[in-house]
């Protein structure tokens, strides 16, 4: 009987500590949320032609389709979306169901919070910090990953994904500066927190981004070694929120315009707020997903 009471015990303890731990992930995602919209601050200055007049065409007409004239520049995005995920390769993709929330803040960060059938957890991406943490059933740790390449590939997450639901992100600036590619594609490059991250975008006739590609540090190859390779997605179902026309629709992943592109993200967009715009706020990353 000692020994069986010793053995609860020690579970209920062991169980007690993973349900903290797990607390204190989602306390962090929801800390990094708030610092992200801080970070952002108020909307900027309405969006004007003028204000990318000196850019490459294609990037033009990229802003003439995803901003009207006179809105304000909205620099954080709150995100509601459901789709799959692949857990395994191109030849067997292995996709789950999925559900997700995220605040996204380029180039300052992002916090993604994650559900499926088999695991929950968060990507999370700030200044000076990154993280992935993911939890079988949302009981017991599987992944913890962080570190200065986890950093690296991070930040060009953000900024794809930037280019995906933040053009205000974009505009030239500071941080931002635009190259031309030909005449369907343009390129701008980020600098920001002593990362550089290059983004290309093609654009449709009328302006409407087709594809967003950059060169993302990553170990998602067969080696698992660290190197640049091409990572984006593929953007349809544009819809007008709060003056910009956004995509609805994105489905992205590793080794894109390559023969081993693998889709690994295919995500359906539940809602888009904008909450510098005074919207109402989307659900905080871990809010709904605990």
């Amino acid at each position: 009987m000692t020994a069986f009471l010793s053995l609860v015990a020690g579970l209920v303890l062991v169980a007690g500590v993973l349900l903290g731990w797990r607390a204190l992930d989602a306390g962090a995602d929801r800390a990094l949320a708030r610092k992200l919209e801080t970070l952002a601050g108020s909307a900027g200055p309405a969006f004007t032609p003028e204000m990318v007049a000196a850019l490459p065409e294609p990037a033009r007409r990229f802003f003439a389709f995803a901003i009207e004239p006179g809105t304000p520049l909205a620099t954080v995005v709150e995100l509601e979306m459901r789709g799959e995920i692949g857990l395994g390769t191109k030849d067997e993709p292995r996709y789950q169901p999925m559900q997700a929330t995220q605040v996204l803040a380029p180039p300052h960060g992002l916090v993604w919070r994650l559900r499926t059938n088999l695991f929950r957890g968060s990507d999370g991406a700030a200044p000076a910090t990154s993280w992935t943490r993911f939890w079988l059933g949302g009981l017991v740790p599987v992944v913890r990953a962080a570190g200065p390449d986890h950093h690296r590939s991070a930040f060009g997450r953000v900024i794809a994904e930037g280019a995906f639901w933040v053009p205000a992100s974009l505009l030239p600036g500071e941080h931002v500066r635009w190259e031309p590619v030909d005449a369907n594609r343009a390129r701008a490059i980020v600098s920001y927190g002593g990362f550089v991250q290059d983004v290309e975008l093609t654009v449709g006739p009328d302006g409407q981004p087709e594809r967003v590609v950059i060169q993302r540090w990553s170990n998602a190859n067969p080696e698992q070694q660290y190197r640049e390779q091409p990572f984006g997605g593929e953007l349809g179902d544009f819809r007008q929120v709060g003056g910009y026309r956004l995509p609805f629709r994105v489905e992205g992943g590793n080794l894109i315009g390559t023969p081993d592109y693998f889709p690994f993200f295919k995500a359906d967009l539940e809602a888009i707020r904008l909450p510098q715009l005074g919207a109402a706020p989307a659900a905080r990353p871990g809010d709904d997903l605990t």
